[in-house]
């Protein structure tokens, strides 16, 4: 469909119906403000950072640890930034950690804690994209914005009948988007599209029946609605491989390091390992990363197998037990009973659990 000439929906429009709908059925988060009350815009970015790329249910628990510990952006300011790596672990993406700290500060040190009101503004902060600085500015401000996730795509997708494949689509769904996006509560529009998608026009099976715009869903109409939107045939995702160490001294501790800032993981806390090769086979030459020269290597049964979102990977792991716990240069001896205190990203907590699986047979 040309994004230049959407369908007339202005009656019955398509706002009114859905508010309505949003007014009986919104669903009940930690971080949304109940009708009639104010939204918290700390907590409306907060929740926003932590729900890129991951689920409602995955960041209900870390949405309410955090905002127990820094109820405030200045608290949050104030962190040291270890600690706020180490109560992230899990969530993945570590850089919107990073950027979360950073953003945090920038809130707190340059503006008294005060977040700007519009998408400019909001977007001038560290790790807030288009998306997220629509998404503030609607629900935090009740600015006219149009937010567009992947649950707004589909619900859009299948409204107009947009049969051209995603990506490519994209422009085109937040064009028909921006349509239909209201004068008159457009923080509540964003939500309830949101819940729409999540909740009724589902990915599988969508609940038409039960939809406050079916009158209105071309896709519906034409009997393709839970074919849209239409998805490009995904590329084959490359392997790397390469080699976990883990060390655990005679007092019981395990041998960790922390990540550079920048790049996969940065910043978090991980065991020694190889670089990852996108190559065939186990390139990189453990003989030549091994964190304690002189250790006896057992190589652990099976693979660790991860994926991230442009590439999968696999590791082999060597374990070792020393009789001692020497230094080692950038590395640092953790109790075993206080990992959860390390910002020990999934992938590692995969490594360790692996390996303590089979060292304790």
């Amino acid at each position: 469909m040309d994004a230049a000439a959407p369908h007339d929906r202005a009656s019955p429009p398509v706002a009114d119906h859905l508010l309505a709908w949003y007014d009986r059925h919104r669903r009940h988060l930690p971080w949304r403000a109940g009708p009639g009350e104010t939204a918290d815009p700390y907590r409306v970015w907060l929740s926003e950072i932590m729900l890129q790329q991951t689920t409602v249910a995955t960041v209900g628990p870390y949405f309410r640890r955090f905002l127990e510990r820094w109820p405030t952006v200045h608290d949050l300011a104030a962190a040291p930034s270890e600690e706020v790596m180490s109560a992230w672990a899990g969530l993945g993406y570590y850089a919107r950690a990073r950027n979360l700290h950073a953003c945090a500060r920038a809130v707190a040190g340059e503006r008294g804690g005060v977040f700007p009101d519009t998408e400019a503004g909001l977007r001038a902060l560290p790790g807030i994209g288009a998306y997220t600085a629509a998404a503030i500015a609607a629900i935090a401000f009740d600015r006219k914005a149009t937010v567009v996730d992947g649950n707004v795509e589909r619900v859009v997708a299948r409204l107009f009948a947009v049969e051209e494949p995603m990506p490519a689509a994209k422009p085109t769904l937040r064009a028909l988007a921006a349509t239909l996006t209201p004068d008159r509560r457009p923080g509540d529009f964003a939500q309830a599209m949101m819940d729409l998608g999540a909740t009724v026009c589902t990915p599988r099976r969508p609940a038409c029946l039960s939809c406050p715009l079916s009158g209105s869903c071309d896709g519906r109409i034409a009997g393709i609605a839970e074919e849209l939107p239409r998805k490009s045939p995904k590329a084959e995702r490359p392997m790397r491989r390469g080699t976990a160490f883990v060390v655990l001294s005679g007092a019981g501790n395990l041998l960790l390091r922390v990540r550079p800032a920048k790049g996969m993981l940065g910043g978090m806390h991980e065991v020694p390992a190889t670089p990852w090769d996108s190559k065939t086979g186990w390139r990189a030459d453990p003989d030549d990363h091994e964190p304690v020269a002189g250790a006896v290597w057992i190589a652990l049964p099976g693979i660790v197998r991860h994926g991230f979102t442009h590439y999968d990977l696999e590791l082999e792991v060597l374990a070792a037990r020393l009789r001692d716990q020497p230094a080692v240069p950038g590395g640092e001896w953790w109790p075993l009973d206080r990992l959860d205190d390390a910002a020990l990203p999934t992938l590692m907590a995969k490594v360790v659990r692996h390996a303590l699986a089979h060292l304790s047979r």
